[in-house]
Parts: structure tokens; sequence; C-alpha cells
């Protein structure tokens, strides 16, 4: 299953540029710092005018849109890292890989990007699940190992967002404890 296509871009937008990707970044810090997202907030964030920024993002819907491309990217990168080959990975690697990611990276604020505008959330998450595409392959999967898979997204899921939201994230001795349940899950020697 290849995942290596690269970072997701709007319709009709010019190629990435080190402006767009500076742009992205700097929303992306204000979202961290629990600051609200704007064409205004992101111009200003990123060194460049409002009118700049609406040359790669002319609404903030494709702002937004753009930045959960620019999350989605950035995670699955790091995810794929920890799969020997990406082109040929199979679900229970690539679920493996998810689970090591949340539980071993540091997550913040500005992964929750999902979130970050209640009026468009509902475009968001479509963005966010026709993108990330680390579970697709779960469709022909077996229904007793498809179920563990499941319990270890959910997992991986929870302690992604509790500590990406800062609400009782699990202690790094948890989180030790957590990786175990998940080798335990799937079968996986340590």
């Amino acid at each position: 299953m290849a995942l290596d296509q690269p970072e997701g871009k709007l319709i009709g937008m010019a190629p990435r540029s080190s402006s767009r990707v500076d742009a992205l970044d700097a929303a992306l810090a204000l979202l961290r710092d629990g600051e609200a997202v704007s064409l205004e907030s992101a111009a200003r964030a990123a060194g460049i005018t409002k009118p700049g920024l609406m040359y790669h993002f002319p609404t903030k819907q494709q702002l937004m849109l753009a930045l959960v491309d620019h999350v989605v990217d950035r995670c699955e990168a790091q995810i794929l890292l920890r799969v020997p080959d990406p082109a040929s990975a199979t679900p229970v690697e690539l679920t493996i890989a998810y689970a090591r990611w949340a539980l071993e990276d540091e997550h913040d604020a500005s992964d929750l990007v999902v979130f970050a505008d209640p009026r468009i959330r509902d475009d968001l998450a479509a963005r966010w699940t026709e993108r990330f595409r680390v579970f697709a392959a779960l469709d022909g999967v077996e229904p007793a190992l498809r179920t563990r898979l499941l319990a270890v997204r959910m997992l991986a899921d929870g302690v992604w967002f509790a500590c990406a939201a800062d609400v009782l994230p699990p202690s790094p001795a948890d989180r030790a404890a957590l990786a175990d349940l998940v080798d335990e899950l799937l079968a996986v020697t340590a």
C-alpha cells in the first residue's frame, strides 16, 4: 500500500513554496499557543501581508484545509518512519507504527487542527478522513484481527488526543505499559 504521496494540494493552487509552508507553520504555531486562526492572524504570524497569504489561501476555509493536509502529512511521515517498507506495509505493521508514534512522539494542540474552527469542522473532518490513509488497508482484514487492530488504534487515538489536548496525558511509565499492551494485543515480540 503506497502512502508516500506528496502533500495534498487544493485545486488550482500553485505548487508549494517556502512562504506557503512558512504560513502553514505559523498558523499551526497559533493553534499550538491556543490562539484563533484567521487570514489576518496567520499572515501576521508568518510575517507576510494578508494579500500575500491569500495568494496561497484565498479563503479561511482553504487555509484550514491546507492546515489539515500539512498536519496529516507530518503525522504520516513520522508514522511511516517506523515501517520498514511503507510501500508494502501490512495492516499490522501500520497499526503498530501508528501506536508507537502516538506513544513515543510529542503531540500538541496543533495536532487537533480538525477541531480548530467549529463552523467548518465537518469539512475539516472529511478532509482528515480522506487524507489520513494509515488505516485504509483494514477493510480486507479478517474480523478477529481487525478487532485487535481497531483496539490498538483506539488506544493510540486516546493517547494522542490526551497528549495533544494536554488533558490527563499518560505518564512515561503508563506509555511504556500501553506499548506492552499493544504488543500483547497484536502478539508482537518486544
